[in-house]
């Protein structure tokens, strides 16, 4: 029960002054007025205190109660996270709609993690054994996909004094007593752990092995390592939200936490009736098995967005210390920036640019820091990817969140206004981007798809830039001028982007590609430019080698090849190099 340590002085908006108060630590959970409206203490002067609330404060009062906790904003951690829908504060949507309906009442409180359900408990330690934090205790078979490892918590160990037999337990029955320096713990299936403390690890280890997400533009051109960092910055209706549903669907990380960060709420929306029919390319399994929601919609109290990205960071840590690689969304970074701006100005502190707090960095950069390839403290390698949205005002990529979140992250998918406009999604800019996981992954790539990967992408990366040059002249003088060499190139770059980079999330067959696929395209393209620059040297024209019948195969070869066919991605190419050899030796006979 929270004692009164205090009484509201001023209210400003979500930002509550209290004096006479007692006892108080800062960041401690509190509770404010008779609806108990959760906040935060953010600022501690003597007896009185600066409180950030993550509810609607109004109605609220000077002389209205303050009843502290003793402890800091937490989130409950355990078997039940998976598949849930969570506010910004992990307040459980799905509970709360169920006992009042589609709006949050003022000072609604529902249980995070279902106290009433069963889960079956199989132990992995005995009595009498010795256990360290982070050692597994026992398993739940949480989804068919997560098999949920029961943890002794950081910073606890002892020797186990009675461990419970495999059965059915709920998250707050003890399964386990810890004896340690003649104190006896109890532990549960519940942990409960502070949203803005890292979960303790035992080393970083150097991310090398990419993160899969089957779209080509991102693996094969700008990719992000597992436990790397990602900033996507675009204007207005350029995709950033339809690039980070389209990851969170089809990557290979284990377990995918969506932070709807004050997006509108019609895109929560869409995700929360699009992902329980999706399936799992690998598994066949639902993706809402291995996903974890956090919805804080624009309508909701800004401050809960602000706490938004913290509670997904932890579930995050949570399972990464299981052993699972887990990539955020974080959608977006900008909303965030904005609810950090609109305290600051209410708490009447010093900005910076543009409104900004001075910490804006500071925070950014520990948000980004929890990213990571890690050993756990068990002694599992697990890793945390992010992947954060930045909405910058008019897409103007100077503005304080993009220039602050490019010092913090490794790889910038820049999302262009006028390939969006053109209908090519990803509306991810070839020259704009960039990733510095390149080097870190090709030794992964070398092995799993095809050993000259670097060399094709660097080729192709090289013809891009080219073609880009080439286009200046094309505007001053056309393309008709160019010879044959140089006019290839700007067909073959033309054909790498509408048949290779731009990508249909409508189409079952086009909307993700594997590794193996995604090599052989870009090999069947690199192969068709070079063998077709080798026959215009020897005498052949653009238009002989334009009008090869495989050419219209190529262009199709995304939508009419399935991933499992990769046989004929096989025979395409050979197809590939016997037509432009015929062409290159006819017109090597006339020399």
């Amino acid at each position: 029960m929270y004692d009164v340590i205090g009484h509201v002085s001023r209210v400003l908006g979500p930002v509550v002054h209290a004096s006479g108060v007692k006892r108080a630590k800062m960041l401690e959970l509190v509770e404010v007025g008779e609806d108990r409206l959760i906040g935060e203490i953010v600022r501690l002067d003597g007896d009185a205190v600066t409180i950030q609330v993550y509810e609607d404060t109004t109605g609220l009062a000077p002389g209205s109660a303050v009843y502290g906790s003793g402890m800091p904003l937490s989130v409950e951690l355990g078997p039940g996270l998976i598949g849930s829908i969570y506010d910004g504060v992990q307040r459980p949507l799905e509970a709360i709609k169920a006992q009042a309906g589609v709006f949050i009442p003022r000072g609604m409180r529902a249980a995070p993690l279902n106290r009433e359900r069963k889960w079956l408990f199989t132990p992995s330690v005995q009595k009498g054994d010795k256990v360290q934090p982070g050692q597994v205790l026992g398993t739940v078979q949480e989804t068919e996909r997560i098999l949920h490892k029961v943890l002794v918590p950081p910073m606890v160990s002892g020797k186990i004094k009675s461990i419970q037999s495999e059965s059915e337990y709920t998250i707050q029955d003890t399964i386990c007593i810890l004896e340690s320096e003649n104190d006896e713990i109890p532990l549960t299936l519940l942990q409960r752990w502070p949203v803005r403390r890292p979960r303790p690890i035992q080393e970083r280890l150097a991310s090398n092995i990419p993160l899969i997400t089957g779209q080509r533009v991102i693996d094969t051109l700008f990719p992000v390592a597992k436990g790397g960092t990602v900033a996507v910055p675009g204007g207005f209706g350029t995709g950033k939200t339809m690039v980070q549903h389209q990851i969170a669907k089809w990557s290979d990380a284990d377990v995918v936490v969506y932070i709807g960060c004050g997006e509108r709420g019609n895109e929560m929306t869409n995700v929360l009736n699009e992902f329980p029919k999706l399936v799992d390319p690998r598994t066949g399994r639902p993706l809402m098995e291995r996903t974890v929601m956090i919805a804080n919609t624009s309508n909701m109290p800004v401050a809960a967005r602000e706490a938004s990205i913290y509670t997904g960071i932890t579930i995050a840590e949570y399972y990464r210390d299981q052993g699972y690689h887990v990539a955020i969304m974080a959608d977006s970074t900008s909303r965030w920036a904005e609810a950090l701006r609109e305290l600051s100005g209410r708490m009447e502190e010093m900005p910076a640019e543009e409104g900004f707090p001075a910490y804006l960095p500071t925070l950014l950069a520990e948000f980004y820091e929890r990213a990571g390839m890690v050993n756990t403290l068990n002694g599992e390698q697990g890793s945390i990817t992010i992947i954060g949205a930045v909405s910058p005002p008019g897409g103007d990529f100077s503005e304080p969140v993009t220039q602050h979140t490019k010092r913090f992250i490794r790889a910038f998918w820049a999302l262009d206004r006028d390939l969006a406009n053109a209908r090519h999604y990803p509306a991810i800019s070839w020259l704009d981007s960039y990733s510095e996981y390149i080097d870190d992954v090709s030794g992964w790539w070398q092995e799993q798809g095809d050993h000259n990967w670097a060399e094709l992408r660097s080729v192709m990366m090289d013809l891009l830039q080219k073609e880009e040059r080439l286009q200046q002249v094309v505007k001053l003088v056309g393309a008709d001028v160019l010879p044959d060499t140089q006019r290839l190139i700007l067909e073959v770059c033309t054909m790498f982007k509408n048949t290779f980079l731009q990508q249909s999330a409508f189409d079952k067959i086009d909307t993700y590609s594997t590794v193996e696929k995604q090599v052989k395209m870009l090999k069947i393209i690199v192969t068709f430019y070079q063998m077709g620059l080798a026959a215009i040297q020897q005498g052949a024209t653009l238009i002989k080698v334009r009008r090869l019948k495989v050419v219209h195969d190529i262009i199709r070869m995304k939508f009419s090849i399935a991933n499992d066919e990769s046989d004929k991605l096989d025979a395409l190419q050979d197809r590939l190099e016997r037509e432009m050899k015929r062409l290159g030796d006819i017109y090597a006979s006339f020399a």
